[in-house]
């Protein structure tokens, strides 16, 4: 909600602004005056000298004390929410208050709008007496992603008898930010690694014995069933036993944002699919404890609300989801040649659980790809078929981009890799996709294979419908 006041105060050239601010009627009435007052003086006619002289006083004057006059009126603006889905709509509130002391004439208010988000709003406002309020509304909608700004807000004023016109303006602006659809995902068992939150809870003392139990002093409002008797003998006072920290499973969500791997524009484009998904599976993830980390082709993460490369989900998943959906609200396409930046960033170390969300691909990125699967526990690849989503665009492929494998390739060397790869479609939902991925077929391949890359230590191989052996430590996400 923003609020400002204007006043319809003197400025270095508001009267000439004034004079150019007369309207059809006011100009009419001005010619007719001259006209009458140039006929007079040739007919010698003294009375309509008089009239003419009246008609053209009259929107002289009416401009002269609409400019004088100081109308102090305050607006606000509230956005009903201020963060919407894309083709959801917001509903905008403006308020008018007069604050001074003296009516207002009529009043037409404006807002100023982009034009994705529809027509310009537009309302009349009779006299506003004293100390008087006024209340309209209108509502936006916009089916793209992104951050939209509103206003400022315009008051035209007018005179009693429509002479002049004036207009107005709040310097205040409010931001509508349209943040991608998210799709409720059912529970599915994908492991991550070192979760506190899953089946595979892990405790930080869970390998200390009772002689081991670093105790704390009694602090008001500790549960009594964990004070530690022998260290309250041994100092003389209550000691409780050290709080358990439990550690988060880890999630890393990929999204291929190259413009050479996605073909057309628009909400149903397959970069809209892809970038919608990527948001569905981060507060999916985030809402079930994860500290999620979102990862683009360029190697930048995206930075948590304290400034890390991480989101930390639990019990303030709703604000951290909100906070990453304003990021994903203005992604955009990345001149990246291929995927090297990002699979720089995850070789780093272990990353849990890898979503991914690639799109065209040559022979060369899959391999890299693949790589990328060696260093997580659990890799789900969504791979947007390229040719399905660009049939009857086949214009619109950048020019100079290396040629796509056929998707079947593509799955075949993810799959040989480890990953869990499945193929999408325009129309699919993600939904049944994820549900897919829960029992989804991975072969891994050592050295004598001649596939992809040996099992990392600490990382269970898998293959099978039977779904991933998680690796000691690790969590579900449910």
């Amino acid at each position: 909600m923003t609020a400002g006041g204007i006043e319809g105060a003197p400025e270095r050239s508001g009267l000439r602004a004034a004079f150019a601010g007369l309207t059809t009627r006011g100009r009419s009435f001005l010619a007719a005056g001259v006209a009458a007052a140039v006929c007079a003086y040739a007919l010698g006619q003294t009375d309509l000298l008089r009239v003419g002289l009246l008609l053209a006083a009259l929107p002289l004057v009416c401009a002269v004390v609409l400019h004088r006059t100081r109308y102090r009126v305050a607006g606000a603006r509230t956005l009903s929410p201020a963060r919407v889905p894309a083709a959801a709509e917001s509903r905008v509130l403006l308020r008018v208050d007069n604050v001074s002391r003296l009516p207002t004439g009529v009043l037409m208010l404006q807002d100023r709008v982009p034009y994705v988000l529809g027509p310009r709003p537009r309302f009349v406002l009779d006299r506003v007496e004293a100390g008087g309020r006024r209340e309209v509304s209108y509502r936006v909608r916009s089916d793209l992603r992104g951050r939209y700004p509103l206003g400022p807000l315009q008051l035209r004023l007018s005179d009693p008898f429509g002479m002049c016109e004036l207009t107005r303006s709040f310097s205040d602006h409010d931001t509508l930010t349209v943040v991608p659809r998210v799709e409720p995902l059912p529970p599915a068992r994908l492991t991550g690694e070192a979760s506190g939150y899953g089946d595979g809870r892990q405790r930080a003392l869970a390998l200390a014995g009772e002689d081991d139990v670093i105790p704390r002093g009694y602090r008001h409002g500790d549960d009594l069933r964990r004070v530690h008797w022998r260290s309250t003998a041994r100092y003389g006072e209550l000691m409780v036993r050290r709080e358990e920290q439990p550690q988060k499973a880890r999630c890393t969500v990929l999204l291929d944002t190259r413009d050479t791997a996605h073909q057309g524009a628009g909400p149903d484009s397959a970069f809209e699919w892809a970038v919608s998904g990527a948001a569905s599976v981060a507060v999916h993830l985030l809402e079930r404890g994860f500290s999620v980390r979102f990862l683009t082709d360029t190697g930048t993460s995206v930075p948590g609300p304290d400034g890390s490369g991480g989101w930390a989900g639990g019990t303030e998943s709703a604000d951290t989801a909100g906070l990453l959906l304003d990021t994903l609200a203005v992604v955009e396409h990345s001149p990246e040649p291929g995927l090297a930046r990002a699979y720089d960033v995850l070789r780093g170390g272990n990353e849990g659980l890898l979503v991914a969300f690639f799109g065209d691909l040559d022979e060369e990125q899959a391999a890299v790809a693949g790589r990328m699967r060696q260093r997580s526990g659990t890799a789900v690849a969504f791979v947007l078929d390229g040719d399905a989503w660009s049939r009857g665009h086949d214009g619109l492929r950048a020019a100079g981009a290396p040629a796509r494998l056929p998707l079947d390739e593509r799955l075949r060397m993810l799959r040989e890799a480890g990953w869990k790869a499945l193929p999408v479609s325009p129309g699919d939902s993600l939904a049944a996709l994820w549900r897919q991925a829960d029992g989804a077929t991975g072969v891994r391949q050592g050295p004598a294979d001649g596939g992809g890359p040996a099992p990392v230590s600490g990382v269970s191989a898998w293959s099978g419908a039977a779904g991933p052996v998680a690796a000691p430590g690790s969590g579900a996400a449910t």
